[in-house]
This record gives structure tokens, sequence and C-alpha cells, in this order.
């Protein structure tokens, strides 16, 4: 493998852990919307899927974002019945976001996203030695 191949596949994992971040982050800022109807359903947590997906150009897999979806997980709930979002029996539907494991995902996915920088910062000065060398 050379070193414009690890370069192009940390650069798709920054890519990918990137789209992870953003789509924590929008959980994490929605973790107390609760439903705008009574009875309804709050917002519900948003999960990222990978895959690897082959280069032909370099001839190697590169983590791509394969969608993301929804957490089918149930909505915590509690007894409100003053609330305008509760239902008929006085429960308000509250979202599926942990902040606790919004923020281990955070942390995990940030590490990752450096791990990555990282992979082409050592890439770019190996190059730089490379061309040091050969002048």
């Amino acid at each position: 493998m050379d070193l414009l191949q690890s370069m192009k596949i940390a650069a798709a994992g920054m890519r990918a852990q990137g789209t992870r971040l953003k789509v924590i982050s929008e959980n994490i800022a929605n973790a107390d919307s609760l439903s705008p109807v009574p009875g309804g359903d709050p917002y519900r947590r948003k999960v990222v899927t990978f895959q690897n997906v082959l280069d032909r150009s370099i001839g190697t897999d590169l983590v791509k974002v394969r969608k993301i979806g929804v957490d089918s997980s149930e909505f915590r709930k509690n007894y409100n019945p003053g609330h305008p979002a509760a239902d008929k029996a006085g429960y308000v539907r509250l979202p599926n976001v942990n902040a606790l494991v919004e923020m281990m995902d955070m942390r995990e996915a940030q590490r990752t996203y450096e791990a990555n920088v990282r992979i082409v910062d050592v890439s770019k000065k190996l190059m730089s030695r490379t061309v040091d060398l050969l002048r």
C-alpha cells in the first residue's frame, strides 16, 4: 500500500465519522424535543450505519455511510397529565435519546476521526521526506 492509498482510506474514514458526529449532535440537540400534538411521537434517535465500498482506482475498500436510520427502541414515558403533549392517559412520550450513550458515541467517533487525521499527517510527512531525499 502506498502513501496516497493510506491518505484516501483515512479521508474516507474522516468523512464517515464526520457524518456520524453530525447525527450524534442532532440527537443531543433534540433530546428534549416532544411531540407538538397530544399523544404524538417525539423526536426519534437517529443512527448511522457504515459499509465497505470497493474503490477500484486504488484497489481497496473504503468506509462509507450506508444509511442514516432511526432507532426503533421504545420511547420513555413520563406521567404529566397537565402537559400539552400528554396522551389521554396523562403520559408524555419522551425521545429515545440517552445523553450518556450519545456522549460515549461522540467520544468514540471523535477519537476515530483524530486517528484518521494522524494517518493523513504522518503520510504527508513521509511523502515530504521522500521528496527531500530525492533532491
